[in-house]
């Protein structure tokens, strides 16, 4: 789809247009037995990139195997898995320069570790400690790191879009030849911050990759309730910007399509949308029972789609892993995070003071007050706060 004027054809009798009218492919190039579709272009990858993309698989596994049970145990108040949606995330920012900007929803943490997060830093925001960068003031999994190029997630959906149109703008304004990557849930589609950012992306032409998840559910709402168009991707054509389906839960697809995505963006210095079908494997969060809305015969059919396990197939077919191996990399990501929670959950929680420093080069008379006023509170009720108590 190009900027190119709106068409001067004319007809001489009624004739609607339809969703029908519009034919989105959805690319594939991995099968589920890991040997690839024939005539399937690959992307560009060798053995060091998919080494780095499976290892990312592996660890995030792992994390949310873990940190889904440390929440259940009370150690942590709020978990968000990222299973089965792993191809979609790893995928993506594997396409991606280091120095490219990523925003996301909340279910992109192992886009984070692709980057380098570390499993200390992990620990260390989710349990609110002093080492954490975000200083104890966000909920679990709502990650940011300035030196990755990851801003700090929000909780309301959709936030993102319109100030991820804004960082790839700047970067546009600024020379840079880098872009921005934009991730949400199909549900945050329908926020009215998704319309105005992609409107404003395209009109401006800024180099930035919408990357929606179309997971099936916005939390416990299908998809057939939440719209009746052509899915996303329809929307990114009426904005007119070049526009991609892919299915989610194919590494090798994802990858090829936002390398190429990439390499348009950085070009043209223009707006790309890639709409991933993938499904949410486990429930919405730690909150959420999805045994309330879906069945467990659904949810059987689409694991036999495990992006992991696909992809993985087809590194055993390459020569490049082995199930020895893949058994040993589980374990030692085992280990490691379940020492990094004993340790994190042992650091004392920031000092309350900072509760209001950062924002404002010298807090307010107001902000004091209120700082003077939740000591008071809080050392009036010791009991009801153990972890503050002995940091004020």
């Amino acid at each position: 789809m190009s900027n190119a004027p709106l068409s001067n054809e004319t007809v001489h009798r009624v004739s609607f247009l339809d969703k029908a009218s519009l034919h989105i492919p959805i690319l594939r190039v991995l099968q589920a037995d890991g040997t690839t579709y024939e005539n399937a272009v690959l992307p560009v990858i060798d053995q060091d990139l998919a080494a780095k993309i499976y290892d990312t698989c592996i660890f995030t596994r792992v994390l949310d195997e873990r940190m889904l049970g440390a929440q259940r145990q009370g150690r942590i108040s709020f978990y968000m898995t990222c299973t089965g949606e792993e191809a979609a995330i790893i995928g993506s920012v594997a396409a991606l320069d280091q120095g490219d900007v990523i925003l996301a929803q909340y279910r992109e943490h192992a886009a984070l570790r692709y980057r380098g997060f570390t499993t200390e830093q992990f620990m260390n925001q989710m349990f609110s400690n002093e080492k954490d960068l975000g200083k104890g003031r966000q909920m679990p999994i709502h990650y940011g790191s300035k030196a990755l190029n990851y801003h700090t997630i929000s909780s309301p959906l959709a936030t993102q879009i319109p100030q991820a149109t804004g960082v790839a703008y700047a970067q546009k304004l600024k020379g840079e030849r880098n872009v921005t990557i934009c991730y949400f849930g199909e549900g945050a589609a329908s926020e009215g911050d998704f319309h105005a950012g992609l409107n404003m992306a395209a009109v401006l032409k800024a180099p930035v990759i919408f990357f929606c998840r179309n997971n099936g559910y916005a939390i416990s709402t299908p998809t057939e309730e939440q719209f009746a168009g052509n899915g996303i991707a329809s929307r990114g054509v009426g904005y007119g910007m070049h526009t991609i389906r892919v299915d989610g839960n194919d590494m090798l697809a994802v990858l090829a399509a936002t390398q190429q995505a990439r390499a348009y963006a950085l070009e043209h210095n223009a707006p790309v949308l890639i709409e991933a079908m993938t499904y949410r494997l486990g429930a919405h969060s730690s909150s959420d029972d999805p045994s309330g809305y879906r069945s467990k015969d659904e949810e059987a059919k689409w694991q036999q789609h495990d992006p992991v396990k696909r992809f993985k197939l087809w590194l055993i077919n390459k020569g490049w892993i082995n199930e020895a191996d893949d058994s040993k990399a589980h374990e030692k990501y085992r280990e490691e995070v379940l020492a990094a929670v004993k340790v994190a959950e042992k650091i004392p929680v920031p000092r309350l003071d900072e509760i209001i420093e950062d924002v404002l080069e010298q807090p307010t008379a107001v902000l004091k007050k209120q700082l003077k006023e939740l000591k008071e509170h809080i050392n009036k009720y010791p009991k009801a706060y153990p972890k503050s108590a002995g940091r004020l």
